[in-house]
């Protein structure tokens, strides 16, 4: 009902068993058109300040309508609320929410964006060892998260419990007019190519990687920092060759794939009729 065409929802990219991503290097919108940039996980997202690749929306409400009524779902706005005004179960969940009842943007910011604060990572190894199990993550696993915080310099930006310090880099990835951050802000030299660092939750599962999907696995991600990516001017400071060794990018690549929480089902919903 969301979408011009009828044909998708926001779980059609936003998938809960593809970790709420769609697994594909970027997202296809209404009329199978390619985006220019990949589907970002909705895990923790209640935590993340600004949303899009370029930090373009300050809340998940301000941000719930680019999607619906841009590329990527293509529906206006006055034809959605009149299609959910339209079926009696949405008029009486709206009246059950909200004062009034009125089904309009307001209202349907605070809905969409009240459920995406429940999407919450699942507790992975790495959680369970942090609380002090020992056995819950390898030897190769522990090696890589001394990596992590050290050598590689991953935690520089990927900190905090949700892996991301939610700031943006230059990492030395796009090209051209792919600009990122840079498109707000185009008097800023380092915002240039500057895009937002994602969460680590569940990266195992949500390749491929980068913001336009470039990278296929783990492993090429792990190679593209260890050159250093593209040399400009616009490069974050922290970005440089880290001269890995092949046993080093084994043991970050388990240390990463002990941040997917335990996989759990989610029901499908009964829509309002």
């Amino acid at each position: 009902i969301v979408s011009g065409s009828r044909t998708l929802s926001c779980a059609s990219c936003h998938n809960p068993g593809l970790s709420w991503a769609d697994g594909l290097p970027r997202a296809i919108g209404d009329g199978s058109e390619t985006m220019p940039t990949r589907t970002p996980t909705l895990l923790d997202v209640a935590w993340v300040p600004r949303l899009g690749w370029d930090g373009k929306a300050h809340s998940l409400e301000s941000i719930t309508f680019t999607p619906i009524t841009g590329p990527i779902m293509n529906r206006k706005m006055a034809e959605l609320f009149a299609a959910l005004a339209a079926i009696p179960g949405y008029r009486q969940a709206y009246a059950a929410a909200f004062p009034g009842g009125v089904i309009d943007r307001h209202h349907t910011e605070e809905a969409l964006a009240t459920f995406e604060r429940t999407i919450v990572a699942s507790k992975a190894p790495f959680d369970r060892w942090i609380e002090g199990d020992e056995n819950a993550i390898d030897e190769a696993a522990k090696r890589g998260f001394d990596l992590f915080n050290g050598k590689a310099g991953c935690a520089e930006c990927h900190s905090g419990w949700n892996f991301t310090d939610s700031a943006f880099y230059d990492i030395g990835v796009g090209k051209g007019d792919d600009i990122g951050r840079g498109r707000l802000f185009p008097n800023s030299p380092k915002l240039r190519y500057a895009f937002k660092v994602p969460t680590l939750r569940d990266v195992a599962r949500r390749g491929p990687y980068m913001h336009n999907g470039s990278e296929p696995t783990l492993a090429a991600v792990i190679d593209l920092y260890d050159r250093g990516g593209i040399d400009r001017p616009s490069r974050s400071e922290l970005i440089k060759p880290l001269h890995l060794t092949a046993g080093e990018k084994s043991d970050l690549i388990a240390f990463l794939k002990t941040l997917s929480g335990e996989p759990r089902s989610e029901p499908e919903p009964t829509l309002p009729r």
